[in-house]
């Protein structure tokens, strides 16, 4: 690990700040729009916003980078970004912050595919596994660093704006100064909605109701700790549980996944984080028990993503697993467009602990419709070879995930290779 540190260390630390600034201005935006007495629809449609942009950048960002190259989009994005974060304070409406959020989550995007592009070329067969685990690591101690901040400074003045816009600025630094050329930008034509769907639609259905569960994580998290009455402290301890358990669990989930049946692992996992889910709904005003379920919620759904994607290639040829992780992707980014909007209105309608029943229903229906498929398709009626897991942040882009996809072809050849060569020693010991 320490060694793929200091091969790529630029990109790692550029990252780091990164993430910072994004894990600031999702929880900031939050905690200054309760007190510019925005309702908590008004809020959600800004947080959405953020995702909208993300899914456009997904398919766009791309092109600008064959057309201009990396170093020339990264530049352009990182200057757009730091300037949006400082327009936050002065233009406190909700229509222009949703419009900045839509810009913010496409830069966001179109950074990160640069960056991860970087770091993809530059990982090599033996390091890409650790590459992916490090730079996972990377995402959420810069998330969880962000919430420290937060609950160290003035939500009402504009120093706490000025600090994720200073820190994207001086991310760029580093990469650009350090990076080597990058080769020509390739991407795999991606699967149809609907071969990828054929192809499993209990990793397809998760996928979407992940995508609202990581949009009420991200962008309401902090909206809904303002509306129970928590202090900016109590909502960062609050946040930071989510992204420490999701780092946490994912290793111990994904070990699992090797050695289970991932289809009933899917389920318990997802019944799991459900059931945590009503535990706050139904003990509302703890706090104690609000940072406890935060921990159940995000250390199952984050490894859950992975899960997906591992699940997901245990019925694809290897050719069809990069492909897919394009489609998998976007049906997720659907499903994080919507999740501000529905989880806003419900708390709008129920009260603040609408975040929780809204989680739990996504996180039930997971698992309930996990039940339902190993009705319709039974694993041992099928010729399936399961592939190594490897950890995927829902952070990341699909520049990340076809890199888990090669990660895993490897994974599985070397495993293959060592199988071979344990049977031809076998046969000549035989012999």
């Amino acid at each position: 690990m320490f060694q793929v540190f200091t091969g790529s260390w630029a990109l790692f630390i550029g990252m780091f700040m990164l993430m910072i600034g994004n894990g600031l201005q999702g929880t900031l935006l939050g905690l200054r729009g309760d007190l510019e007495g925005f309702s908590t629809f008004s809020l959600s449609v800004v947080m959405s916003g953020y995702f909208l942009g993300f899914l456009f950048s997904s398919r766009f960002t791309p092109g600008l980078i064959r057309r201009v190259g990396h170093v020339r989009v990264f530049a352009a994005l990182g200057s757009t970004i730091s300037a949006v974060l400082i327009m936050y304070p002065i233009l406190v409406e909700p229509w222009a912050w949703t419009i900045g959020r839509v810009v913010i989550g496409f830069c966001f995007c179109g950074v990160y595919i640069t960056a991860e592009s970087w770091l993809n070329d530059a990982s090599t067969n033996e390091t890409r596994g650790k590459a992916l685990s490090l730079y996972m690591i990377v995402q959420m101690a810069g998330i969880v660093v962000a919430q420290y901040i937060v609950s160290q400074g003035d939500v009402s003045g504009y120093a706490l704006f000025i600090i994720p816009s200073v820190l994207v600025s001086l991310a760029f630094a580093p990469i650009l100064l350090s990076v080597r050329p990058m080769p020509a930008f390739e991407t795999t034509k991606p699967m149809t909605i609907r071969q990828v769907i054929d192809a499993s639609p209990l990793a397809c259905f998760g996928m979407f109701m992940l995508g609202g569960v990581f949009a009420a994580q991200f962008g309401m998290s902090a909206v809904y700790g303002n509306r129970v009455g928590l202090s900016v402290g109590q909502i960062s301890l609050f946040v930071s549980a989510i992204y420490v358990s999701a780092l946490v669990l994912q290793y111990p989930i994904g070990w699992m996944s090797d050695r289970t049946d991932r289809r009933v692992l899917i389920i318990w996992v997802s019944l799991l984080g459900g059931f945590g889910s009503l535990l706050a709904f139904l003990v509302p005003s703890n706090f104690t028990i609000i940072v406890i379920t935060g921990a159940i919620v995000g250390g199952t759904s984050n490894p859950l993503y992975a899960l997906l994607i591992a699940y997901m290639n245990d019925y694809l040829e290897r050719e069809d697993m990069a492909a897919a992780s394009g489609g998998l992707l976007f049906i997720n980014g659907l499903g994080a467009i919507m999740g501000p909007l529905i989880v806003g209105s419900m708390m709008d309608a129920l009260g603040p602990n609408g975040f929780w029943l809204f989680t739990a229903v996504l996180m039930l229906t997971v698992g309930s419709y996990g039940l339902y498929r190993a009705t319709r398709r039974s694993r041992s009626d099928l010729e399936v070879e399961t592939v190594p897991y490897a950890p995927v942040s829902a952070a990341s882009t699909a520049v990340v995930a076809e890199a888990a996809q090669e990660y895993y072809i490897e994974a599985e050849e070397e495993i293959a290779a060592e199988e071979a060569t344990q049977s031809a020693a076998e046969s000549r010991g035989r012999a």
